[in-house]
């Protein structure tokens, strides 16, 4: 196993860091919501995708995440906001299903239309500045060594939390959106492409909750993680700058809260699996995380 280079941190809960909770919301429910993020355990991570050892991939397998910042270059953050900016403007006609657009969003300036866009998806085949990104060559060798192959691409969003309204996508496993076997290696990869905080709603996750395996889920305030099940006690908080990038596992207990800020939230996200797996249907999939024929409430 590689060592580590001297100056270099292990990858853990940094206790010592403090990231306050704004409290510029004084509503109940989004108190309530707020009860289930702590902000006072930030997650280190190491610089660059040349700087992951094998001793960083093994931390991936066991807390279920790796934070690499300083990954993507400004032009590669640039380049991927233009592209978005594109696609939102309808400037690829062939790009028509993809976009989550409030109608008002028409009426707003070039810059401002992401503020009334929710997410993006299925885009990589539509604009060469994102698929670029899909398949930038440090992250697929980085996939496939987590992975131990050559890692195939699942699916693709833009999640664009916008200020002030940009709603919480509550605890949950994303496996439990894919029709994949649950013990499939899935890797996701956040990117952000501003700076993602504790007030704008950056990552959080439950360190080593994928080796618990699949969880059922309800749909509440989305499909998501019963709240009384999330062990809020373990959350990390992972704050990036722009071109910063999350790989965490499919079964890997998230969530982010509401955009406090008057700062736009804007990420890539996509996620990986091995291309020999095969896919499982809706009803074998909600089998195993839908809470219907089983003894559980929410």
């Amino acid at each position: 196993m590689a060592a580590r280079s001297p100056e270099e941190k292990p990858i853990t809960a940094d206790t010592d860091a403090k990231v306050l909770k704004p409290d510029s919301f004084a509503n109940t429910d989004e108190w309530d919501v707020d009860q289930l993020y702590r902000y006072d355990r930030v997650a280190e991570g190491v610089h660059g995708f040349d700087a992951i050892t094998d001793e960083h991939i093994q931390t991936f397998y066991d807390v279920g995440y790796l934070v690499v910042h300083d990954a993507f270059s400004s032009q590669d953050v640039d380049d991927s906001i233009n592209g978005l900016l594109d696609l939102i403007e309808g400037k690829n006609p062939d790009y028509k299903k993809g976009v989550q657009l409030e109608a008002a969003a028409k009426q707003l300036p070039r810059e401002q239309r992401t503020d009334a866009v929710r997410k993006l998806w299925y885009y990589v085949d539509y604009d060469e500045r994102l698929k670029a990104m899909a398949t930038h060559s440090k992250l697929i060798e980085t996939l496939s060594r987590i992975m131990g192959q050559e890692p195939s691409l699942w699916a693709d969003q833009a999640l664009l939390k916008p200020p002030r309204i940009g709603r919480e996508k509550p605890w949950h496993q994303d496996l439990a959106y894919f029709n994949l076997p649950p013990d499939t290696m899935v890797v996701g990869a956040w990117i952000a492409l501003d700076e993602a905080t504790a007030e704008n709603g950056c990552m959080h996750v439950i360190p080593g909750s994928h080796r618990k395996g699949p969880v059922v889920h309800f749909r509440r305030r989305d499909w998501q993680i019963c709240d009384t099940d999330v062990a809020v006690a373990e959350d990390v908080i992972v704050p990036l700058k722009p071109g910063g990038c999350l790989l965490f596992h499919g079964l890997i207990h998230h969530g982010t809260p509401p955009n406090y800020s008057d700062k736009r939230r804007r990420a890539l996200q996509f996620h990986y699996f091995p291309s020999d797996i095969p896919k499982i249907s809706n009803e074998e999939r909600m089998a195993i995380f839908g809470s219907e024929g089983k003894d559980v409430t929410c």
